[in-house]
Formats: structure tokens, C-alpha cells, sequence
């Protein structure tokens, strides 16, 4: 099947699934008001028949609603948590507007009906729900079939380059985008070899618009962060003309961009390009929630820390605990606690970093790292001030030396205080990964933090904890 005959059907797929689960939140709202006599008996609720209008006014408008938010709009992906706060949203938009007309258009008419609070409760939390719920099994269905090959785009990568690799690295690892890679094209000028990454080499840039053409492609990606802007700006043309989607890898002003402000100096406006979006009333939140998650979290979870410290002891020699040295927020040293995962003699040469089946860690550390178990102590360095719940990882003091001459921009991660979990962590960054990808994540984080930011980090965390984190070990 043509892929854009596949978005097509599915977003209609899409629109009838929430229809329907609009209309059984509904119908299931109803039910529940008739048996459930709680806060108080159901008064003057009539036979079924009688709501259908009000029904299809619900339906209607929370389906109106979602429409104008583009959610009918096919992404290639989203997280999860992403998606309930987005339809969380519509649905309760929808539904407000949905008994505000209702109660006007229906008053005094041969329609009209009483509407419960707890019927008008029951559906919008039925609503999220459900619709939630079919929509991701709906995209279950969509990731089964194009990670299978079924209506897959045809693209074309721009760049041969270390950026080009990593695009490639990100398509082959994750075959649910509904990406076919057909291969790539040099720059113009560019001695390129014939094949990168197992791809091959198709053409330079000056061949586009005939490539596009013979392998009919749907969307190309460019990833050339270094051109110019004369450059982009040709190879942009190219692609427009032939109606094919771009995507564009940003270069290091763009990533810059995407925390700029407007200030101003006497008047003359000024554009903030660096600016730290955890000021103020912020600051004071984010330490009163990591205070209550920290305190929390060592009450509730201490006696199994006490049964991890009697396991630690039973499988190797050593303490229990590992402290060691850390950067914390501008770049202040302070002792990090971590249950012990290796030897007590594993860094006798030096700190280094932990590798893929590192012979230094125990039986039992194998474990606790793979669950990130072994992370639980440092909600007494939350306690004390010295971490936050998220925020950027903390680095030994020899590699943020080294880390600082070799990253552009790497000691502004030391503006917020470090986290137990971060932005870079549940996007697959941690252990052995790249500290340049690991430096954006962290810079991206601190220029666009917010409350739900913080949440949704936390809530894929303890998602990758339940599963296991393949970049744990």
C-alpha cells in the first residue's frame, strides 16, 4: 500500500476509533450514574433514549476539539505520556464546551434532560481513558505493520558524515518510524565513498531532483549541520518542488535558538539566546518536589534498600554504599551515594568508565545497574541539596576536565543541580553513549524546563526501570 494512502486510512481509522470510544464512555457514564447511587441518589434520570442528543453533541465537539489540536494529524512518533496529557486535554476542552452548549441549545426544548454531575464526571474520565487506550492500540497496529515493511517512506539521507551516521543508527534502531532508507547523497564536491553505513552513496546533491524523481522518494532528511545557508537554502528548494517532506538536522545556532527570549535594554530589544528557564517561584517548586519525592522515596522504599544492602554483602567483600566525588551545580564538588555495584577494589588505577560486560562489577551489581537499583541511595544526596530528581548526570571532576576542552558548551550543564534521572537518560543516554548527544539533551533541558517536564521524565524512568535499560550494565 502507498504510504500516503496509509495516512489517510489511519487517521480516518483514528477519528472512527475515538467516535466510538466517545460514545461507549458515554454510554458506560450513563450506566454508572443509574447503579452507582453515590455522592447521592440519581434523581429524574430518564431511559437512554433521551440523552442520544446530548450524546452526539459530546461526541461531536470533543471529536472537534481533538481535530483542531492536529491529533488526527499523523505523527511519526510520541511518547506515551505525551499522549495522555495531549488528549487529557481535548477531551476535557471538548467536554465543557460540550455541557455548555447542551445545557443552552437543549434548555426548554423537547430534548431537554437532566444532567448529572457525576454522569458528566464519568464520561470525561471514561473519555480519556478509553480514547487513550484505543489509540495506542491503534498504533500498536500501525508500528506491527510498517516494522514489517507495510507502507513504508521512501527516504533519502543528505551527508555522509558523523551526523548522517547517527541518522542512519536511528532509523535501522527503530523500524517502527516507518522509515526505508534508500540511501544517501554527497555533497557537492565531496569525494564520497560508494557506500556508508552498509548504504549506498547515490549521487551528490546536484543529482537530487532526479533521484527524487526515479526512486519516487517521500521524504528527505538533511543532515548537513555544517552548510551554508545558500547551500540549504538550494537544497530545500529542491525538495519543494518535487512535494517531498523535509526534515532538516539542526546546526549549533539552531539548538541555540530553541531557548532564545526576548529581553530588553532601555527600551532596545534584545534577544536572549542562553537563558535558563528554572528562575524565580520555579527554583522553589522543583526543591519542594524534590523534597517530598526524595522523603517519600527513602520511607516507602527502605525496607527493600535494607534487603539490596544484606544481598550486596552476601555477594562480595566491600561496603555496602560507593561514595564518590562529583560536579554538582556550578560545577561545586560533592560526595555521591550509590549502592556498590563492583568490587571495592575497582578503581584502584583511576576512574575510568563502566563498559559492557566490565569484569570490575559483581554478580549481584549486574543487576542492580541493569534496574538502575543500584541509583536509589542518591535520594539522600536529593534530601541534602546536593541532587534533584532530574536534571543533568552528574560526571566525575577528571572527566568534566577533560569533558570542558573537548564539548562546546558542556559546563553549562552545571547551571541546575544534577539529577538521579535527566532528560538525556530516558532518551537511551547513559553509561558508554556519546557525551556530545548527552551535552545537547542536558542543554535542551535546562533552556526549556517545565513541572510536566519533569513529570514525564520521571514517569518514563521508572517506565525503563520496569523494563530494563539496555544502556545499563
Amino acid at each position: 500500500m502507498d504510504s500516503r494512502r496509509f495516512r489517510t486510512l489511519f487517521s480516518i481509522t483514528l477519528a472512527l476509533s475515538d467516535g466510538l470510544m466517545l460514545a461507549l464512555a458515554f454510554t458506560l457514564a450513563y450506566r454508572l450514574r443509574k447503579v452507582v447511587p453515590w455522592p447521592e441518589e440519581a434523581r429524574a434520570i430518564g431511559p437512554f433514549a433521551d440523552y442520544v442528543s446530548v450524546l452526539g453533541i459530546f461526541v461531536v465537539l470533543v471529536m472537534g476539539v481533538l481535530f483542531m489540536m492536529r491529533l488526527y494529524h499523523l505523527v511519526r512518533a510520541t511518547s506515551r505520556v505525551d499522549a495522555f496529557y495531549t488528549i487529557s486535554g481535548g477531551v476535557s476542552l471538548g467536554t465543557l464546551l460540550a455541557v455548555a452548549i447542551a445545557s443552552l441549545t437543549l434548555k426548554n426544548s423537547v430534548f431537554e434532560v437532566n444532567l448529572p454531575r457525576m454522569m458528566i464526571f464519568y464520561a470525561w474520565v471514561g473519555s480519556i481513558l478509553l480514547v487513550t487506550l484505543g489509540r495506542w492500540a491503534l498504533q500498536q497496529i500501525r508500528r506491527r505493520l510498517q516494522s514489517r515493511g507495510v507502507a513504508q517512506d521512501k527516504v533519502v539521507v543528505i551527508g555522509t558524515g558523523e551526523v548522517a551516521q547517527l541518522v542512519i543508527q536511528k532509523i535501522e534502531g527503530s523500524p517502527f518510524l516507518g522509515y526505508k532508507l534508500l540511501g544517501l547523497v554527497a555533497e557537492r564536491g565531496l569525494d564520497a565513498p560508494a557506500q556508508v553505513g552498509g548504504y549506498p552513496v547515490l549521487g551528490q546533491t546536484d543529482d537530487l531532483p532526479r533521484l527524487m524523481d526515479e526512486l519516487d522518494v517521500d521524504e528527505v532528511i538533511i543532515a548537513t549541520p555544517e552548510a551554508d545557508d545558500d547551500e540549504m537554502l538550494r537544497l530545500i528548494s529542491y525538495c519543494q518542488s518535487e512535494r517531498v517532506s523535509i526534515k532538516v538536522f539542526p546546526d549549533v545556532f539552531e539548538l541555540m535558538a530553541a531557548g532564545v527570549t526576548i529581553d530588553d535594554l532601555g527600551g532596545l530589544p534584545l534577544l536572549n539566546v542562553r537563558d535558563v528557564a528554572l528562575r524565580g517561584w520555579k527554583l522553589t517548586f522543583k526543591r519542594a518536589m524534590d523534597l517530598a519525592g526524595s522523603a517519600v522515596g527513602l520511607v516507602f522504599l527502605s525496607p527493600f534498600m535494607l534487603l539490596i544492602a544484606i544481598l550486596i554483602k552476601l555477594d562480595s567483600k566491600g561496603p555496602v554504599f560507593f561514595a564518590q566525588e562529583r560536579m554538582g551545580m556550578d560545577a561545586q564538588p560533592f560526595l555521591m551515594f550509590k549502592f556498590r555495584s563492583m568490587r571495592a577494589d575497582a578503581e584502584a588505577e583511576g576512574p575510568g568508565w563502566t563498559v559492557k560486560a566490565d569484569p570490575r562489577v559483581t554478580r549481584w551489581g549486574r543487576f542492580i545497574r541493569k534496574h538502575s537499583i543500584d541509583e536509589l541511595p542518591q535520594f539522600i544526596n536529593v534530601l541534602l541539596g546536593d541532587m534533584s530528581l532530574v536534571g543533568p548526570r552528574p560526571e566525575q571532576p577528571a572527566f568534566v576536565d577533560q569533558f570542558r576542552r573537548l564539548v562546546p558548551r558542556y559546563m553549562e550543564r552545571h547551571r541546575e543541580k544534577a539529577g538521579v534521572t535527566g532528560w538525556a537518560q530516558v532518551n537511551g543516554l547513559r553509561g558508554d553513549t556519546s557525551i556530545i548527544e548527552r551535552t545537547k539533551y542536558d542543554l535542551w533541558y535546562i533552556e526549556n524546563w517545565s513541572i510536566w517536564l519533569d513529570i514525564k521524565i520521571i514517569i518514563r524512568t521508572v517506565a525503563r526501570i520496569v523494563f530494563s535499560d539496555r544502556n545499563a550494565y
